[in-house]
């Protein structure tokens, strides 16, 4: 099973992949945060960071782009070939209202003629190859069934689906039998994504899926790093080795954002947004995340993450 980290904006970037290179099993590939193509000028210098080869050495990485316009993405591929990327993903998923009122992100489904168009002008104005992370629709899961058709006219390197419609946003139940649909109909081949917190998530989804060979992971491993580690295991992992490497990627993630970024605000908010996930793999742990959460100072903030490894708490 070949297995993706996802992109998630504000967390995945550079520094995200690079210290979770360090101390994880590999993804099979890494998907940057989405990059959206600018008319006047080329990519600023937190996209430039992000994409320079020496920031992603050792990681096969996709860069993920946000737009409406086929002539705008073979563009931004053709500056991306310049960094040695000939893959390229397609954001077809995004629920944000901004975005989405922009017609990109899940925007671009909501109107049949022009997602043919974009596909059609993206596909004739660049060689770079393209997978599409997409939702089923907008609002109803058989929006799909025209949507699908419009992709199997195009030669997608890989259709990554996410089976919610815009407007669950990340709520409900991935629709699974509308994976059985994609499975049957797509001429292009499939990765998953969706929900796969754990081993067991995972294991019940391979048991009904058995021959889709590909699964993006984006919650779940932001939650718990180990789990791509523990799907090849089978689960089987010490947890105080775990923790201590948990610590350890924690530390790297501090040290990585501080070389990046000016003033401790900035760091802080980063952490304590990645403690939304992290904090899930603890029990009993109330008091210290309350100290992270109104921490003013790196020294706060550090004492109050030593609090939570040093008593060993974990599920």
């Amino acid at each position: 099973m070949k297995l993706y980290l996802a992109p998630l904006e504000g967390i995945t970037g550079y520094v995200y992949r690079q210290a979770y290179h360090a101390c994880y099993e590999d993804a099979d590939k890494y998907f940057t945060p989405f990059l959206a193509p600018h008319t006047k000028r080329s990519f600023n210098a937190r996209e430039r960071n992000d994409l320079i080869p020496e920031h992603n050495a050792g990681m096969y990485t996709v860069p993920q782009v946000l737009s409406k316009s086929g002539e705008d993405v073979a563009a931004i591929a053709e500056e991306l070939k310049a960094f040695g990327y000939q893959e390229i993903n397609i954001n077809a998923g995004c629920p944000s209202g901004t975005v989405v009122s922009k017609g990109r992100g899940a925007g671009l489904l909501d109107d049949e003629r022009a997602l043919l168009h974009f596909m059609d002008e993206m596909f004739e104005k660049t060689d770079a190859e393209i997978s599409i992370k997409t939702r089923l629709g907008m609002e109803y899961p058989d929006e799909f069934e025209g949507i699908l058709k419009i992709y199997n006219r195009f030669p997608i390197k890989e259709l990554i689906l996410h089976p919610r419609v815009r407007e669950d946003y990340y709520k409900n139940k991935p629709d699974w039998t509308m994976v059985e649909y994609a499975l049957e109909y797509s001429r292009n081949p499939l990765v998953y994504n969706g929900d796969i917190f754990t081993v067991e998530d995972y294991e019940r989804f391979t048991e009904r899926f058995p021959t889709i060979d590909a699964i993006m992971l984006g919650r779940g491993v932001i939650r718990d790093p180990a789990l791509i580690e523990k799907i090849r295991s089978g689960g089987i992992i010490d947890r105080a080795a775990e923790l201590k490497r948990l610590y350890a990627f924690h530390n790297k993630l501090v040290t990585g954002y501080q070389e990046e970024m000016s003033g401790e605000k900035n760091v802080l908010f980063k952490m304590k947004e990645l403690w939304f996930y992290l904090g899930t793999q603890f029990t009993g742990i109330e008091k210290p995340l309350k100290k992270i959460k109104k921490a003013n100072s790196l020294i706060e903030y550090q004492a109050a993450v030593s609090e939570i490894f040093s008593t060993g708490a974990g599920k």
